[in-house]
Order: C-alpha cells, then structure tokens, then sequence
C-alpha cells in the first residue's frame, strides 16, 4: 500500500520538472550513501530542499522514487531514441552509439555503486531486486530486444532470438574492466582503451550474427 499523504491523480497544473530533478538528485544520493532501507522520503525532502509534499507530489511512495531514480540514471547515458533504427543510419552506427553509451553506463562511480549497494541488499529484499532489475537491466534489454528485432526484418543482420541476443551484446561489453571496478581492483580504461573495446564488441557481434 502507497504511502502517499496526497490524492495525486487530481487535475492541476504540470509539475516542476526542475524540482523533480532536484529531487531525483538527492534520492540517488541518499541510496547510494546510506542504502534503500535507510533512506526515508523526509531525509529526500531535506536533501533537495523542498516540502515532503512536494516529494509526494512527483513521486507517489520510496519505491517510485528509486525507480524513476534508476531509470534516470540509464537514460543519462541511453535514451529512448538510441534504440531506434533511423532510415539511412547504417546497422553499424546505431550499435555503436549503443555500446558507447552502455559502455560509460555501467563503469560510471554512480552505476558501479549502485551496483554494489544491490550485491550487499538485494539478498535481504527480493522486492527490492526485483524494482532495479526491471528499472535497469530488464528495460534495456528490451529496448535492445526491439531493435534487433527490427534490424533483423530489414536483413542487415540474421537475429532469430532478438532477447538472446541482446544478453550476448551487454554481457560482452561489460568485460573483465568492469568486474575489476566492481571489485575495487582497477580502474577507469582510458577513453582509447574504451573505444577500443566497444569496436572490438560490436565487430565480434555484426560477425556473429551476419546473414
């Protein structure tokens, strides 16, 4: 049951969305520095400087919050429209912009902390787990779903199980960097290291699935 002090489905006029930035700033904050459990809608409230029910107002409990906290932060570096497949974009183009964007994504101080407060909480909340799985990975592993799905229709490569396909795409960039920042034993690639690595992946991937 929702936590919310407001009825949020009135009319009213359109919210801040400086303010609601605001306030995903400091709930990604908050997460990150003191964890789900003990980050509370008022500590986010004081954090950004405005009322509880201003927080209320955008977000309608702590689990929309970390959510749209999430999904933020994913489309920072991937938006809805990298996704697509743009006529006369070359297949090429589109996944590297892709692998780019994951690339800085996941090795990013915000994502790889995130990601250790998830391996140390989410044996302790499964529900928890179960929000950031579908607000991150989950999402765009569909998104890549969707659009392999259409790049295989226009047969510039041969995908016949879009998902599946998608899992071997992230997993391969992730690489040996990124287990080595989650565990605190390397560090950042340099940015010709990067690019080196995502050409690498998707030629690997254009390879594999050639018609």
């Amino acid at each position: 049951m929702s936590d919310n002090p407001l009825n949020t489905n009135s009319p009213g006029r359109p919210k801040d969305m400086a303010k609601r930035q605001t306030i995903l700033e400091a709930a990604k904050f908050l997460f990150l520095s003191h964890g789900y459990a003990n980050t509370s809608m008022d500590a986010v409230a004081l954090e950004a400087g405005v009322s509880k029910l201003t927080v209320y107002s955008h977000f309608t409990d702590k689990e929309t919050l970390f959510t749209a906290a999430v999904v933020a932060k994913c489309e920072e570096q991937l938006p809805v429209m990298y996704f697509e497949l743009p006529d006369g974009m070359p297949v090429k183009t589109v996944l590297l912009n892709i692998a780019r964007g994951f690339h800085r994504l996941i090795n990013s101080e915000e994502s790889v902390n995130l990601h250790r407060l998830m391996m140390t909480t989410g044996n302790q909340d499964a529900k928890l787990s179960r929000i950031f799985f579908e607000a991150g990975p989950m999402r765009m592993l569909q998104g890549m779903e969707r659009l392999l799905g259409k790049i295989d229709q226009s047969g510039a490569l041969s995908i016949d199980k879009p998902f599946k396909a998608a899992e071997h795409f992230f997993c391969l960039l992730k690489g040996t960097a990124n287990f080595c920042l989650l565990y605190g034993c390397g560090g950042q690639l340099t940015e010709e290291a990067a690019e080196a690595h995502v050409q690498d992946v998707v030629g690997l991937f254009m390879r594999a699935y050639r018609p």
